[in-house]
């Protein structure tokens, strides 16, 4: 028997990391929370995910926080890849998590490690665990969206589709924009543009989405910290052939060493606006570049939705950065779109409209919290099936 003061262990397993963050799904309330880095790495002391989790039992330790006494309700895990099988949350049995295995050739640096985590935290916690898809939110897009224009049997046999990724943060932001504006948000067209590290756009239409920036792998779309975005798919037969690199190579090049980093020598944006107050002018350009992209996406959706009612930022640097936002919406008042200089220069963590009053388009910065929505998943999930 569940009350509605246990909170649900939620999990974030990456590659070389693992967050963690203990919540009470109906209050929002955050117990405790935290990261496990260098998890694999030589001289770390973490070997891997299963040592990740003592680590993250032995820091809540520190911080007052003993999870055997707790009374955990569920784990929540962040999964990036669910494929083409799973569109909602799911229990996690033995076939389940078979089946996130088995989808690894289309996330190979995510779910493996989402993989290793669940089956040590099934270990540790004798709790029900729950699986929420990064790519569930965008199973509704319609096939003319979501289909590439290669052949249909090869695309068929390999699962070849836009999956989109961020979904648990599109569906959590759109919802929140539609609340602040105290409007139903099934008659709302929006926009969202989570922007962080990792950047995608969505266009919503009435909470479901119709198209999204990222596509079989979260390398397409806007330009990123170390990721590329779009380029010319025959950017990587030219560099094999041109440049002697492999497939492999050319995958590392765009993710790792291309976007923000690639043109400006830095990935963490405040940085890249620090230097860009200089006048560096690798610095402008990459940030010119970030901020064309952003408008094609904008201008894309806008016609995809017939228009948009709503244009909503979020992620660290859509929250934090004043000079990205007034950089994306300059200039486009002849579409409705419009920052107020001030609104958009003062800081808060709350959710808050920045377009003028009367705008056509409201403009909003709505603060995502994926941790939370997991919770809420979780728990909505687990409770029915009790």
């Amino acid at each position: 028997m569940t009350d509605a003061t246990q909170p649900v262990l939620v999990l974030n397993a990456g590659s070389s990391s693992l967050k963690y963050q203990l919540v009470v799904p109906e209050t929002g309330e955050k117990q405790a929370g935290g990261t496990v880095e260098r998890i694999g790495e030589a001289g770390s002391g973490v070997a891997d995910h299963a040592a990740a989790l003592e680590q993250m039992a032995t820091d809540l330790r520190a911080d007052g926080v003993d999870l055997a006494a707790v009374r955990l309700r569920a784990v929540g895990h962040r999964v990036v890849h669910g494929g083409p099988g799973f569109s909602e949350p799911v229990v996690i049995d033995d076939a389940v998590l078979d089946r996130v295995r088995e989808l690894s050739a289309l996330a190979p640096l995510h779910n493996p490690a989402a993989v290793t985590c669940i089956e040590a935290a099934r270990e540790h916690f004798d709790v029900p665990h729950v699986a929420v898809f990064d790519t569930a939110f965008f199973s509704s897009l319609p096939p003319e969206a979501s289909t590439y224009a290669v052949p249909a049997d090869l695309a068929e046999r390999h699962s070849i589709r836009r999956y989109g990724f961020h979904g648990t943060s599109h569906q959590w932001v759109s919802q929140a924009a539609a609340d602040l504006l105290d409007r139903p948000v099934g008659e709302l067209r929006q926009v969202v543009l989570h922007l962080g590290n990792g950047c995608s756009a969505s266009a919503v239409r009435g909470g479901v989405a119709v198209d999204t920036s990222m596509g079989l792998t979260p390398l397409q779309g806007l330009v990123m910290g170390t990721r590329s975005g779009d380029v010319d798919p025959g950017l990587h037969a030219y560099l094999g052939r041109e440049a002697g690199l492999t497939l492999e190579e050319v995958d590392t090049l765009l993710n790792k060493r291309s976007g923000v980093l690639g043109l400006s020598g830095v990935n963490d944006f405040r940085e890249l606006e620090d230097r860009l107050a200089a006048g560096d002018a690798d610095a402008r350009l990459a940030f010119d570049v970030v901020v064309h992209r952003l408008r094609h996406y904008i201008g894309a959706y806008l016609a995809i939705l017939g228009g948009i009612d709503v244009l909503v930022f979020t992620a660290g640097i859509g929250e934090n950065s004043v000079a990205l936002r007034a950089a994306v919406t300059e200039g486009l008042e002849g579409l409705g779109i419009a920052v107020d200089r001030a609104r958009n220069g003062a800081r808060s963590r709350q959710a808050r409209v920045i377009s003028p009053d009367g705008s056509p388009v409201v403009v909003a910065v709505v603060p995502t919290n994926e941790e939370l929505a997991i919770a809420r998943q979780t728990a909505e999930l687990v409770g029915r099936d009790a």
